[in-house]
């Protein structure tokens, strides 16, 4: 897992997972609380995720909203999507441009 940016835009790339959520953890927390206004987590080079890793995602969520900010994902593969969806936290998350739940293919 790689993570790159700064407190206001983040890309992560690799695996987000149990290996990798503490590290992960520790610099999103970062990114939050030494900001303002929206953090824009790029997702694009994400390869996979479990649940640990989508953890890592919601912890960052409410950190964010604790601050005053709100997390916007970008980028969201779609089989991350399709997660997403089926754990309804589309509903929850800011997603940039949304996800077309009818565009997913059925699983």
């Amino acid at each position: 897992m790689h993570i790159r940016g700064d407190h206001a835009e983040l890309v992560v790339g690799g695996r987000l997972d149990v290996v990798s959520a503490a590290d992960a953890r520790t610099v999103l927390h970062s990114a939050v609380d030494d900001g303002v206004g929206d953090l824009v987590l790029d997702l694009s080079e994400l390869d996979s995720w479990d649940a640990t890793g989508l953890g890592v995602i919601m912890g960052a969520h409410r950190r964010a909203g604790r601050c005053g900010r709100t997390l916007v994902l970008r980028g969201v593969p779609p089989q991350m999507q399709r997660l997403l969806v089926a754990t309804r936290l589309h509903r929850i998350l800011a997603i940039e441009g949304g996800i077309g739940v009818e565009s997913l293919p059925r699983v």
